[in-house]
């Protein structure tokens, strides 16, 4: 513990990835791993159990097929991710919220003099010394982490992609994302083809777009490792017209090092780097990969690279996570962005309070919001502003790839706050009027990840919104003569859910009349007190954990498809009902496979790490 203490106050800022291992090792945060372990299922499995018991960052010092060591887990505590950026969050914090809301400086004045070295501090620098130059390797010699039994290949998990846009050498003007990218497998070319994941919505598809237009070569360079800020730069939502490479130089505390070699932009500080050209003439299959719903992405047509160089520097790490069924270590860059911008929701959106990309549902497929209502205050209270705030959030950045979007005032409670769940939920299902607040969007995108819309990026979205009197108590306990007029293994999922274990789909069409038969069930019974009933392959899981509850109903459901009710209505195009909304969250033929481990490498792994004590 003193050692924990005196290098939290004598704590120097990261060089390298490895200036930081050193660092988690002295203060006791860092297990090694000594004895060979393979890239092929082990190593994934070995991150999940030392995650899974909220154990230190690991530390892979012998790998199978690889001369390198590689690191993981490096933020895998919300306490251990506070610690590495503890000398700078509240200058990012600062910086970014003025760059959003510069009106906000007149408040605080005193700040901006400070503030403003602090920016001018970050910007990156350019330098003819570049450590990550220090070797040449090949791509079958990196720790190709393979993570589930049905992923392609092995994956960069962490890496930070640049590329710049046709013309240009300005390092500010300059894309920085963390789009997966798959070294080895399907039909790739092994060491001199790598397959890009990404979306032409993204950074780097604007580029991509710009070059298809160019007689210009696309150039791109992917950085591993490098100082912890490094990768979460990567994935941060950023305002527009801040750099990834200033937004690196604010959060690590040192500016973003750079150079130029065979026309690539080179990052001075990475542990590894591949640089290459993307084929503007065709593409290849990506994937499978396990992602972070908890899911397969399948495979599907995406961007490739032909290899040029694969540096690395002296004694590098290769940095790498594991995805899955969340919470995942990926969990806490969530955390990390929502503590630095989330003053900045009321600007961003007026009259906006709060709000929760829910993770335990795969971020995307559920978003919590508290609004305000303003609008009539004399009328009757219904959501009113609530649905022009909603408009605004699906129209915009990362908020947009909302599939449910649960909003509600917050005039009854004015303490609640989108963090707390449950509380939300119970307060939107004691208030919301199934006639009235639900508003669907059709034949919408969706996350590239989530199938449940039975087309590749297409599915719909809803707008649940609450606002006004409660209208009714939630259940607490099923009466013996419901349960035993539902023909169906029946939990209770929440206060007012119900779940109920279905039938396995088979068609859309013997789907119907299968709920049709339920709902005319539910209509002679008294249910007014269970507003959500959630159709599921096993409702004894459902109802097991808050977390299972919003995995399997949010990410299993499109909701145009599979929402349904007692007492269904449509006047002038708008859908309701009179009774309770169903959602049918059951798994169905177009769905992509969940991630189940080897369990062969599971009980392998939880024998081997029997010996190490963390």
């Amino acid at each position: 513990m003193a050692s924990f203490l005196y290098f939290h106050q004598k704590r120097k800022l990261y060089k390298s990835l490895r200036a930081c291992i050193d660092e988690l090792d002295q203060t006791g945060q860092l297990l090694r791993i000594t004895e060979e372990v393979d890239p092929n299922l082990e190593m994934a499995e070995i991150h999940r159990q030392v995650y899974d018991q909220k154990g230190p960052a690991i530390y892979f010092a012998n790998i199978k097929g690889s001369p390198f060591p590689a690191v993981s887990n490096l933020y895998g505590t919300w306490e251990r991710t506070q610690f590495l950026f503890r000398k700078t969050l509240p200058a990012v914090r600062d910086v970014t919220q003025l760059k959003i809301n510069p009106e906000g400086l007149l408040k605080k004045p005193w700040k901006a003099p400070g503030l403003g070295i602090k920016a001018l501090k970050a910007l990156p620098k350019k330098t003819s010394s570049l450590p990550s130059l220090y070797s040449e390797t090949s791509i079958d010699k990196l720790p190709g982490v393979v993570s589930w039994p049905d992923d392609g290949g092995g994956f960069v998990t962490l890496p930070q992609v640049l590329t710049l846009p046709p013309g240009s050498k300005n390092i500010m003007q300059s894309n920085i994302g963390m789009y997966r990218i798959q070294l080895s497998g399907n039909d790739y070319n092994l060491n001199k083809e790598v397959g890009l994941h990404y979306q032409l919505h993204r950074g780097i598809g604007v580029h991509h777009k710009a070059y298809l237009q160019s007689n210009e070569p696309f150039k791109v360079s992917i950085f591993v490792g490098g100082p912890p800020s490094h990768a979460v730069a990567a994935i941060m939502p950023l305002p527009e017209g801040m750099s990834e490479t200033t937004f690196m130089g604010m959060l690590g505390g040192r500016r973003f090092r750079y150079g130029w070699k065979d026309g690539y932009v080179i990052s001075g500080d990475a542990d590894f780097i591949i640089t290459g050209e993307v084929d503007k003439e065709t593409l290849k299959l990506e994937g499978p990969f396990g992602d972070h719903l908890g899911y397969y992405s399948l495979e599907h047509l995406f961007p490739y690279m032909n290899v040029h160089k694969v540096w690395h520097r002296k004694d590098p790490i290769w940095h790498f996570t594991v995805v899955g069924r969340p919470p995942q270590e990926d969990s806490n860059f969530g955390r990390l962005i929502h503590e630095i911008v989330d003053d900045v929701t009321p600007v961003e959106f007026p009259g906006l309070l709060d709000i929760n990309a829910v993770d335990a549902a795969g971020v995307h497929p559920l978003l919590l919001a508290i609004g305000t209502e303003r609008y009539m205050p004399f009328r009757e209270r219904k959501p009113e502003e609530l649905l022009t705030i909603a408009n605004h959030l699906l129209g915009k950045g990362q908020t947009s790839l909302a599939k449910f979007l649960l909003i509600c005032d917050r005039v009854d409670k004015p303490d609640l706050k989108a963090k707390n769940i449950e509380d939300v939920l119970s307060y939107i299902l004691e208030r919301f009027d199934p006639k009235r607040d639900l508003h669907f969007y059709t034949n919408w995108t969706i996350d590239t990840l989530d199938y449940s819309g039975g087309e590749w990026n297409a599915g719909s979205k809803l707008v649940l919104a609450a606002a006004g009197p409660k209208l009714r108590n939630l259940g607490n306990q099923l009466e013996t003569k419901t349960k035993k007029a539902i023909p169906f293994d029946t939990h209770i999922a929440l206060n007012g859910v119900l779940g109920v274990t279905f039938p396995n789909f088979q068609s859309r069409e013997k789907s119907e009349l299968e709920i049709q038969s339920l709902t005319e069930t539910i209509q002679k019974l008294e249910l007014s007190n269970w507003p959500l009933i959630i159709l599921c392959d096993d409702s004894a899981f459902l109802a097991e954990s808050l977390n299972n509850f919003l995995w399997v109903t949010f990410t299993r459901a499109n909701p145009a498809t599979d929402i349904y009710g007692v007492g269904v209505f449509t006047k002038n195009k708008h859908w309701g009902c009179t009774g309770p909304v169903i959602i049918d969250a059951r798994i169905k033929p177009h769905h992509a496979p969940p991630l189940l481990v080897d369990e062969s490498v599971q009980k392998q792994v939880k024998s081997k790490l029997q010996k190490y004590s963390f």
